[in-house]
């Protein structure tokens, strides 16, 4: 074929654009606004998992507006951490949506978080306090970085609690992330101080098919809002079902995921 071009950008080069988390936020919101519409081809995403706790995802997605298509093939899994690797990794594949030819290959391990961050600050817009100016983060790993430098660009956080199973990864995030943001963010020890009397709770750990989740009901406060981004791996049934308001971004994709026994107990969003 002539003038056939595929171009292979690494994690290196992914990073090197560093595209502003304000503007994923702003492109995120506008291609979750195309969804609920009807007007974008996203089925839900089929896996494989080839170790406990672990998965390997195929998300295609078709966004006939922007006139893109493509496919991300990434996978998280937990014993990485162990190993020196990262818990995320994958690749992502831009198609041609006239010819279906694919013209770009890259690496999703930034784009991966980044665009979850973004999707909390999202959910936020509209679900949180537009006063919300405190936030409490369990799990200080890639998304708990992601998702604090995406709520900072919509919410004036005057505080953050952050809590990590391993008290010197909570540690080494405050320093790191007090840098970066210029904000006031303080490790806990316990969890329930990253919980409790917060305007915003996010939660990252591993998603866990079998977990011992330790957040009851009664920590999360009046009027907050939480974002579960491993499943019910943190929040227990019973937490679940306290609050006023269960949201999601894909129902489809919730079904799928209680047909193969997540979110057994959680209510229905």
């Amino acid at each position: 074929m002539k003038n056939y071009e595929l171009i292979y950008l690494s994690r290196e080069d992914v990073e090197k654009v560093n595209i502003p988390m304000s503007q994923i936020i702003e492109v995120l919101d506008r291609a979750f606004k195309e969804k609920c519409t009807g007007k974008v081809e996203m089925p839900p995403k089929p896996g494989i998992h080839t170790r406990p706790d672990a998965f390997i995802h195929a998300m295609p997605a078709y966004i006939p507006s922007l006139e893109s298509a493509g496919i991300k093939w990434v996978s998280g899994y937990p014993d990485n951490q162990r190993k020196g690797l990262p818990y995320i990794s994958g690749l992502l594949i831009l198609n041609n949506p006239e010819t279906g030819f694919p013209i770009a290959i890259m690496d999703c391990t930034w784009i991966t978080a980044k665009r979850t961050g973004a999707a909390t600050a999202v959910a936020a817009k509209y679900f949180a306090r537009k006063d919300s100016s405190t936030v409490g983060i369990v799990a200080c790993g890639v998304q708990g970085r992601s998702n604090l430098e995406a709520l900072s660009c919509l919410y004036q956080i005057t505080k953050v609690k952050a809590y990590d199973l391993y008290p010197e990864i909570a540690e080494r995030y405050a320093k790191e992330m007090r840098r970066k943001l210029q904000m006031e963010i303080e490790p806990v020890k316990r969890l329930e101080d990253a919980v409790k009397h917060v305007d915003i709770v996010v939660t990252s750990g591993p998603i866990l098919k079998n977990p011992k989740p330790a957040i009851p009901a009664g920590w999360l406060s009046k009027g907050a809002f939480a974002c579960a981004l491993d499943f019910d791996s943190y929040w227990q049934m019973e937490a679940f079902r306290e609050v006023d308001k269960m949201a999601t971004d894909d129902t489809d994709q919730m079904k799928y995921y209680k047909q193969v026994a997540y979110f057994n107990t959680t209510p229905e969003p």
